[in-house]
C-alpha cells in the first residue's frame, strides 16, 4: 500500500471500486463510502476502538464489503498549518495499515470537519446524545466529500484543457 495524491486516485479507482472516508478518534473511527458515480459521501457505523489489530480486521473486512479502492484518511492539521500528536497519529495508523492491505490511502486536511459535521446534526435536530454516536461518520463522510468535489473539479478542469493531439 502506498500513500498517494489527490490526483492519482483516477487510476486507483476503476472497475466500479468506491472510495472510503475515514475519520479517526481515540474512541471511534468514523467511515464514509462513496456511491460508485464518485458524487456522494454515505456515512457508515462507526467503528468502536478497541485494538489496533481488531480496528484494522472490522475496518478492511468493511472495506471489502463495499468494494473500496482506495481511503482517504482525515489528516488533523493545526490551524496554523503545523501538524501535532494527532496528525502524527494518523500518519502511523496508515503506516500499520500498510502492513495489512494493499489499498492506497490518500490524506486529506480535515480542518473544521468536526465542526461542520456537528453543525449538520444540531440543525437536523439531533439530540446531543445522538450525535455522540453519529459525529465521527459524519466527520467522515465532510471528509469524504471534500475528496470527491475536489475530484469533480480535476475532471472538469481536465476536460476544458486542449487537447494537444488534436493540434494541426
Amino acid at each position: 500500500m502506498a500513500v498517494i495524491t489527490i490526483e492519482q486516485l483516477p487510476a486507483r479507482l476503476a472497475d466500479g471500486r468506491t472510495l472510503a472516508g475515514l475519520d479517526l478518534g481515540d474512541k471511534t473511527i468514523g467511515v464514509a463510502v462513496s456511491d460508485r458515480g464518485f458524487s456522494f459521501a454515505h456515512p457508515r457505523p462507526v467503528i468502536l476502538r478497541k485494538k489496533f489489530s481488531i480496528d484494522a480486521a472490522v475496518l478492511l473486512a468493511l472495506l471489502e464489503k463495499e468494494n473500496v479502492g482506495a481511503v482517504a484518511i482525515g489528516l488533523p492539521i493545526n490551524m496554523d498549518g503545523s501538524e501535532g500528536p494527532r496528525a502524527q497519529k494518523s500518519r502511523a495508523f496508515v503506516r500499520n495499515m500498510a502492513q495489512l492491505s494493499d489499498l492506497p490511502f490518500v490524506f486529506w486536511d480535515e480542518r473544521l470537519s468536526t465542526v461542520a459535521a456537528e453543525r449538520t446534526l444540531i440543525e437536523m435536530d439531533f439530540s446531543r446524545a445522538k450525535r455522540a454516536g453519529k459525529i465521527d461518520s459524519a466527520a467522515a463522510a465532510f471528509i469524504l466529500q471534500g475528496v470527491l468535489d475536489r475530484l469533480q473539479s480535476l475532471d472538469a478542469a481536465g476536460r476544458t484543457e486542449p487537447d494537444p493531439s488534436s493540434a494541426g
